[in-house]
């Protein structure tokens, strides 16, 4: 078994969601998302992440502007629409529920 593998797929079973949270309090541009993203040592590259950003604005959870930049062509800003953040709200009850679980269950066989 390729623990990578089994690694990688844990980080993307939960990349939708960190997403959303770092969109909760404010709108950000895909640059913002990657760093902070990578600031919380989850490892993604800019080619997982526009698909998934492309993927959340169409199923109606995301929106986004385009902003004029001081250093550079204008960005496109990210931000979550009202059923994002119901959504992201329903994550956050499941994400506790399981976290909890694991937790439950990890600790004990220790």
């Amino acid at each position: 078994m390729n623990i990578e593998n089994t690694k990688a797929q844990m980080r993307k079973g939960v990349l939708e969601f960190c997403i959303l949270s770092v969109l909760k309090e404010k709108d950000a541009y895909t640059s913002e998302i990657l760093d902070t993203l990578k600031d919380a040592k989850l490892l993604v590259v800019e080619g997982t992440i526009y698909p998934l950003l492309t993927r959340l604005k169409n199923d109606g959870l995301l929106n986004y502007r385009w902003e004029e930049s001081n250093s550079g062509p204008p960005r496109k800003y990210y931000g979550l629409t009202e059923i994002g953040q119901t959504f992201l709200t329903e994550l956050s009850g499941t994400w506790n529920e399981l976290s909890d679980a694991v937790n439950l269950i990890t600790n004990q066989k220790q």
